[in-house]
């Protein structure tokens, strides 16, 4: 049932502060798109009044640090059973919400790119998934019986993760109040959004970027890698295994974690072993043991194919010392030697720090 709730102000006498629900409705959704955080502090808010396909609009849409959205309807002056049926209905257009047009409600709503603002909030870069679930919010000054039975009815019987947020506003003087209460404890509805996911909505790939992390320690050195062409990961299948996807004429983006960006290059010989790896040296064809090389202990394990380095031959393109790496927050990052870069706004960042050229007509097949 609804929680009634009270607030006392104890000085010299006990007096209760009054409450106000006109003034609630008029004020909350102000307040809430001020600050989001008074829902949840681990919402960022895309945008209000957000325009559906059916030429409706949702109050508040809202993402959390995994990517997923919330919908977050107020009840104003409409009945218990309009609120929830449009709530709904907003629902079965937010579920199909693609990558792309995430990003572009944020920014027209916003004018700053999503994967900025992200990282601002959370510290770490935009998920490559986004709008894998969804759940919804039911925002009202008070919480009344119909809109309990018809909220409890969804979420009990049939798993719908829809919840409600009750505020109260309190005025005492020049001071202002208000206070939060669920109806439903948030991580009941945030396990049961879990059924609302349908297909994946990654950013898409464009079928030739790639992210490879170059650690640098005793088996590689950045100054190597420069001068003779290479990138490199060993001391265990986890660690090499990912160069594999490395094929010949894909792009790398060269990182060096904990420093930012360093390269751009084009693959020129795919993943292997160190010692079948052979570099042309004014015309002289010379293995990794017969160069001069800054790393002390590249040839570690040099016949432990699990254990050794592995190499990919790459033709730099730009290139940077480590003390000029290039990071900014909403870069993407991740802690696989390689992996596929589906973030164009890194792409396009990262480009932009090389001067390298951008060609805007990606491939999205995959």
């Amino acid at each position: 049932m609804p929680i009634e709730v009270g607030i006392w102000k104890v000085n010299d006498e006990i007096k209760k502060v009054s409450f106000s629900s006109i003034e609630s409705e008029k004020k909350l959704e102000d307040i809430l798109v001020k600050d989001i955080s008074i829902i949840s502090e681990d919402l960022l808010l895309i945008g209000r009044q957000i325009q559906t396909d059916y030429g409706k609009y949702i109050d508040m849409l809202a993402m959390d640090e995994d990517g997923n959205l919330s919908i977050i309807e107020l009840k104003k002056n409409r009945t218990p059973r309009d609120v929830v049926a449009q709530a709904l209905d907003y629902a079965s257009w937010v579920q199909n919400l693609s990558y792309d047009q995430i990003l572009k409600i944020y920014e027209e709503k916003n004018n700053v790119p999503l994967e900025k603002a992200f990282a601002d909030k959370f510290e770490n870069a935009l998920p490559e998934k986004l709008n894998d679930s969804h759940q919804i919010m039911i925002v009202s000054s008070q919480l009344d019986g119909e809109t309990e039975r018809l909220i409890n009815y969804l979420s009990i019987n049939f798993d719908v993760p829809i919840n409600a947020v009750f505020f109260r506003y309190f005025k005492e003087g020049d001071h202002q109040f208000i206070t939060r209460s669920w109806l439903i404890d948030p991580n009941i509805v945030e396990e049961k959004s879990s059924n609302t996911k349908v297909v994946s909505k990654k950013e898409k790939w464009n079928n030739q970027d790639f992210v490879v992390n170059f650690e640098e320690n005793q088996n590689r050195n950045w100054q190597d890698a420069i001068e003779y062409g290479f990138v490199s990961a060993g001391n265990g299948r986890w660690y090499s295994k990912t160069l594999e996807q490395l094929f010949v004429g894909a792009r790398v983006f060269c990182m060096i974690p904990k420093s930012g960006y360093v390269a751009i290059g084009t693959v020129v010989e795919t993943a292997k072993p160190i010692k079948d790896v052979m570099f042309t040296i004014e015309g002289e064809e010379k293995n990794i043991a017969e160069l001069q090389m800054v790393a002390p202990n590249m040839l570690h394990d040099l016949d432990d194919l699990e254990k050794c380095e592995h190499v990919v031959k790459v033709e730099w393109i730009k290139y940077v010392p480590k003390e000029q790496a290039y990071w900014e927050k909403g870069l993407k990052a991740n802690q696989n030697s390689a992996y596929k870069l589906r973030s164009q706004y890194t792409i396009d960042k990262v480009s932009k720090f090389f001067g390298i050229e951008q060609d805007n007509n990606r491939d999205n097949s995959k």
